[in-house]
């Protein structure tokens, strides 16, 4: 049974890297498809006025914590929880894929970029068994749905950007067998190589957000004043001063 706490009414899951990796791989092994959201604040942010993906956030099946945003407001709260960072969650997802021979399906991002991941996840690992790619670049997902509903994968993961791809996975999901499908944001960048990620030295002090933003000054209109702001509400709604 998950053990979860709710932010802003949105539900976030008390689970450690192991432990998220374990339900999926479970899921798989006992044939369920499964929904996972790497949930961070602006997802939350975006969902408080967005009816419909406040309610796919709610009923996922797993809402792992991406990012310090949700580290700081759980503890503001006394709750002690690991930052699962959603880039590193869905590697490592490929790379027990690739030790299991289980079929991957990767979805989105531009066509330059989504090639330039998967050589360098092949030169990665080398036995991944990536039965469909497709770019996120379409007028019509019907045929897209077919595609990879036919592909029958058991890793999904989508890059489309929230909430676009948390949609896309809820469409499909009844539709898949024993799948695990995760919507990956920026992850196909970062694979590539195309994007660098923040030295280890960044991530260990949740200060990954900051490297980007000064790599790519053009995020800092996303996480300003979406975080702040986020932090604050999860503050107010603590203390009762829900305005």
């Amino acid at each position: 049974m998950k053990n979860s706490i709710f932010l802003l009414n949105r539900r976030v899951d008390r689970f450690s890297f192991g432990d998220a990796t374990e339900f999926c791989l479970s899921a798989i092994n006992e044939g369920r498809s499964i929904q996972v959201i790497t949930i961070n604040p602006e997802m939350i942010m975006a969902s408080q006025g967005n009816n419909e993906f406040a309610q796919v956030i709610n009923s996922s099946d797993l809402n792992v914590p991406d990012g310090i945003g949700i580290k700081y407001a759980l503890k503001f709260r006394g709750e002690k929880i690991e930052n699962i960072r959603g880039v590193e969650f869905s590697k490592n997802l490929l790379k027990i894929a690739s030790e299991k021979d289980l079929r991957v399906a990767l979805f989105g991002a531009k066509e330059e970029v989504l090639q330039a991941a998967i050589q360098k996840l092949k030169e990665e690992f080398p036995t991944l068994n990536i039965v469909y790619a497709r770019n996120g670049y379409f007028d019509d997902d019907t045929v897209i749905k077919e595609e990879i509903i036919s592909a029958n994968p058991n890793i999904l993961l989508v890059a489309l950007g929230a909430p676009k791809q948390e949609f896309f996975i809820k469409s499909i999901l009844d539709k898949l067998n024993a799948c695990v499908a995760v919507g990956v944001g920026g992850s196909f960048d970062v694979y590539s190589g195309l994007v660098k990620e923040a030295p280890q030295i960044w991530q260990k002090l949740g200060l990954e957000w900051l490297y980007r933003t000064l790599i790519d000054p053009k995020r800092f209109k996303r996480i300003f004043p979406t975080l702040p702001l986020f932090l604050i509400k999860c503050i107010m709604e603590k203390t009762g001063n829900k305005r």
